[in-house]
């Protein structure tokens, strides 16, 4: 319990005043985004700071992200390779990608 608490408080943190809901934190578990990424560590994929800054200057960013959560993807971080989330309905995927573009 207080791991969940350090890591939720540590998002806070970090979204500050942008406005986004704890339950956005929660859908990144629930989808089990955790499983490959991290908020600011490298994992099996890159972290969420990364994408947030690979990301953050496209004005399409949202689709995009949002897009590669539902269908996958390659090339784009080396040799690391993002499965399909077929689970994630569309509008999950624009509100996860939402949260990881508000990571700074």
């Amino acid at each position: 319990y207080m791991s969940n608490l350090m890591k939720f408080l540590a998002v806070v943190l970090m979204v500050g005043a942008s406005g986004i809901a704890k339950a956005d934190y929660d859908l990144l578990q629930k989808k089990n985004c955790f499983a490959c990424h991290a908020m600011d560590k490298r994992k099996y994929g890159p972290n969420f700071k990364e994408i947030s800054v690979r990301y953050g200057t496209d004005k399409n960013a949202v689709n995009v992200i949002a897009q590669k959560i539902k269908a996958g993807g390659s090339g784009v971080w080396g040799l690391d390779m993002m499965p399909p989330q077929p689970q994630v309905t569309d509008a999950e995927a624009v509100t996860l990608s939402k949260y990881i573009l508000s990571i700074k």
